[in-house]
């Protein structure tokens, strides 16, 4: 059985507890979280087929345990998280990443114990809960890439984020930390309230409005979204033209709406000077920018549901259906 018979190809494992190389940390594993790229390496849909032995999950928090030789700046106790491409500290992306890509191409958090390169470790700041700091490697990195370090948002932005997983929810908290606004996107009316609730300024129900890109023009008065976090990708890419502002920047990261067909419409692009870029999740540095934010902020991303380790199965299944808001976590004891 092989990583690419889904939720199939889960199962627990005795190991021996890794030993951390020159310049790596072990830590003891506290709690992982799951994002739609560990559904999609179970389904083979993620690059190459995974190892059958592959430990899954690339969200995680630990304390330090151990230390390779050459380790400095660290200490036993210490809280640790780390971006899931460890190797990619600063700069810009190299495919070059995705060679030490945890959960991926490297082990990941779903186990009690995990190693990692010192130099992707960051401390996790005391004000910080531990379940906070488990859901941040790749949903809030990749939004603070998408915002910060793509779009440049200012306090005067709109974003418009589709949809209301891990990502969506944590960019909404996220924008709306640094004086934005935002607007979010559901099928769900109890799923939008709740959008409200966290600080969601505007809410558009696509489901009972086919025309959303107008819903969201008529709620917003006539504005239009500077800074588009795109889940959903180019099969609704007219939508997403329609519904952003000129000189609006549509951060892609993501594909759930399916393949696109045809091409997209070049004259909504041109005439309002959009600019569309793919967007990988992000740096060490971009996630320690984040982290610095939510420790400031007081943010606390939100955790939809918690299981057990030994219930991992039934968290990844929760996660397929779909019925979920935020971060789906594993704990361990």
């Amino acid at each position: 059985m092989g990583l690419q018979d889904g939720l199939a190809s889960l199962r627990s494992a005795n190991r021996p507890i890794p030993e951390p190389a020159a310049n790596e940390l072990l830590l003891k594993v506290h709690a992982a979280c799951l994002n739609h790229r560990d559904l999609l390496a179970l389904k083979g849909q993620y690059g190459a087929i995974k190892p059958e032995d592959r430990v899954p999950l690339s969200d995680g928090v630990g304390t330090i345990v151990g230390m390779g030789n050459a380790v400095s700046g660290f200490s036993e106790g210490q809280r640790i998280v780390a971006p899931h491409f460890v190797s990619w500290i600063h700069g810009l992306y190299s495919p070059a990443i995705f060679a030490q890509d945890l959960g991926i191409s490297r082990n990941g958090w779903l186990a009690e114990y995990i190693t990692i390169p010192a130099n992707a470790a960051i401390v996790v700041p005391d004000n910080v809960n531990t379940e906070s700091a488990a859901t941040l490697a790749a949903a809030a990195t990749t939004a603070w890439h998408c915002m910060v370090s793509f779009g440049g948002l200012k306090p005067s932005d709109l974003v418009l984020v589709p949809g209301t997983g891990g990502v969506s929810i944590v960019t909404l908290q996220l924008a709306k930390a640094m004086g934005a606004q935002v607007v979010i996107t559901s099928s769900s009316d109890e799923k939008l309230e709740t959008c409200r609730a966290i600080g969601a300024d505007f809410t558009v129900n696509y489901r009972s409005h086919s025309d959303w890109p107008k819903a969201l023009l008529e709620a917003t008065g006539g504005r239009a979204a500077d800074i588009v976090v795109d889940t959903v990708g180019l099969a609704s890419i007219e939508q997403t033209i329609d519904a952003s502002a000129p000189n609006g920047r549509i951060a892609l990261i993501g594909g759930l709406a399916g393949m696109i067909d045809k091409s997209p419409n070049m004259s909504g692009i041109l005439g309002k000077n959009l600019t569309l870029k793919g967007i990988t999740s992000g740096s060490r540095a971009m996630m320690q920018e984040m982290l610095n934010l939510v420790a400031e902020k007081g943010i606390e991303p939100l955790v939809d549901s918690r299981f057990a380790s030994d219930d991992a199965p039934a968290a990844f299944a929760h996660l397929t259906s779909g019925n979920h808001m935020g971060k789906v976590m594993i704990t361990f004891t």
